[in-house]
């Protein structure tokens, strides 16, 4: 292939509005979802992300984000090889910033939603159902990582209370 033929070929790829994309947005949009597309300020830039439950979903193409990347690598030129290998090391330090930063990271290969549109927008609404969930137990129930203090009773203190007075009772 030449130069200019690949170029070509090459400026055809797009990094936004791909068909797999699309299927998601409509699947999201079927199941009344509401979302904002590929927002600059998260890490990795997710495609689609749910600000309100702290979600980022990726869309990401099983070649360039290495889908069983050692099976295939060796047919790849150097030059390709170390470009996913760097687009899979950089989505794992995004996944790994989000996360810390309390997302929660959905990712949905191609192949998926080629397979199984379906099982992708259920593996989106469980994540939600689950924030969703956190969510309202912490509203309800103070914040979930508090820990016990001298005016929070836990069960091991209740079950010292009980061991203590029964050793004191007199026969």
């Amino acid at each position: 292939m030449s130069a200019v033929t690949r170029s070509a070929v090459m400026a055809r790829i797009r990094g936004k509005g791909t068909k797999p994309e699309l299927a998601v947005a409509e699947l999201m949009a079927g199941a009344g979802l509401r979302w904002e597309e590929h927002c600059k300020d998260l890490p990795g830039r997710p495609d689609f992300v749910m600000r309100d439950l702290r979600i980022a979903i990726f869309v990401d193409g099983d070649f360039w984000h290495g889908w069983r990347f050692p099976a295939w690598r060796l047919k790849l030129s150097e030059h390709w090889e170390r470009k996913i290998e760097g687009n899979i090391k950089r989505d794992i330090r995004n996944f790994r910033t989000l996360r810390r930063s309390g997302w929660e990271v959905v990712r949905i290969w191609e192949h998926q939603i080629k397979k199984s549109p379906e099982l992708c927008l259920e593996k989106i609404l469980l994540v939600r159902a689950s924030r969703s969930l956190v969510e309202c137990r912490s509203t309800w129930h103070g914040d979930p990582e508090r820990k016990a203090g001298k005016d929070v009773r836990t069960p091991r203190d209740k079950d010292k209370r009980r061991r203590v007075g029964a050793a004191n009772r007199r026969p």
